[in-house]
């Protein structure tokens, strides 16, 4: 049986788990939600690179993100600052959904799964 290294676990969740050569990370969302939907979408896509090296990873290596934005009128906004981020030619499959998030000034909270 393979093992199931976690990081920064706390009570309720881990931040990341990596099993079998894949990194999963815990929904990510914006540390200053005063912000746009842009600028919370920069902030949480910045800390998914950090969470990604830890792992020994990248985002060139994902293979699933899941998004979640509280309003999808903010869609364009949250495109612009994840088109920038997202490397051409390693655009992963992808979900937008719509949802009510756990605390009403976050406008988005995002989901990865990765190669390490």
């Amino acid at each position: 049986m393979s093992s199931i290294e976690r990081f920064d676990v706390g009570p309720r969740l881990s931040e990341m788990a990596i099993h079998n050569g894949v990194v999963y990370l815990a929904g990510q969302v914006p540390s200053d939600a005063s912000a746009d939907i842009k600028g919370q979408t920069e902030q949480v896509l910045a800390m998914i690179d950090q969470l990604l090296a830890r792992a020994g990873s990248d985002k060139t290596r994902i293979l699933r993100a899941q998004l979640y934005i509280a309003d999808v009128k903010d869609l364009a906004g949250m495109n612009a600052a994840w088109d920038a981020w997202v490397p051409a030619g390693h655009t992963p499959p992808r979900a937008t959904v719509e949802a009510k998030l756990a605390k009403p000034e976050w406008k988005i909270e995002i989901v990865i799964t990765a190669a390490v």
